[in-house]
């Protein structure tokens, strides 16, 4: 993928079709490493799935027999001497805490750093494609962060929907706002 914004898109709508009522997206900047952090109360993997998830022949899709979005999110990490990890624990070993927790680590000095690209269109688009859904972003560079919570939107707006156009466009504008902020 052309920027990494593409990866954490792919990586949210599988958490959002694993059920998940919260879907956390953490980017945080910090000494030339850029770690992001996609964590969600969905149903979960098994330790097979975990396993299986980053060859690009496995998937649970029936529509294709390809999944290309975490094998190219380890590609993409890899190639930046980065990692990716993922920890999951299914709804059946804990009914409580079950979800999954994506890690990817990235140099952003090295050649082949992917760009980030633009997270607040990516954070747009979720909302909008699924508004009973609750998200968490928060991108933290050098002391200081952008973030949105659907939750807190939620309840200042009671009953207006989130992927209304007022909403929508408030939301874009709230996003760049405090990205021209970010140092």
């Amino acid at each position: 993928m052309k920027e990494l914004s593409l990866n954490i898109l792919d990586v949210a709508e599988n958490s959002v079709k694993a059920g998940a009522s919260l879907t956390q997206i953490l980017l945080t900047e910090e000494n030339d490493v850029l770690t992001l952090e996609i964590v969600d109360d969905g149903c979960g993997m098994s330790d097979d799935v975990v396993r299986s998830v980053t060859d690009p022949f496995y998937t649970t899709r029936t529509t294709r027999k390809v999944g290309m979005g975490i094998p190219l999110l380890k590609l993409a990490c890899e190639q930046t001497d980065g990692e990716l990890t993922i920890e999951s624990v299914t709804e059946e070993e804990d009914p409580q805490g079950h979800g999954t927790h994506v890690t990817a680590t990235f140099n952003m000095n090295h050649i082949d750093f992917t760009p980030l690209g633009d997270v607040s269109s990516t954070m747009l688009t979720l909302v909008q494609g699924h508004p009973d859904t609750d998200f968490l972003f928060v991108h933290k560079r050098n002391g200081s962060e952008v973030k949105l919570d659907t939750r807190e939107l939620r309840e200042v707006l009671e009953d207006v929907p989130l992927n209304s156009y007022d909403v929508m466009e408030w939301i874009g504008a709230y996003l760049r706002e405090q990205y021209e902020e970010l140092p």
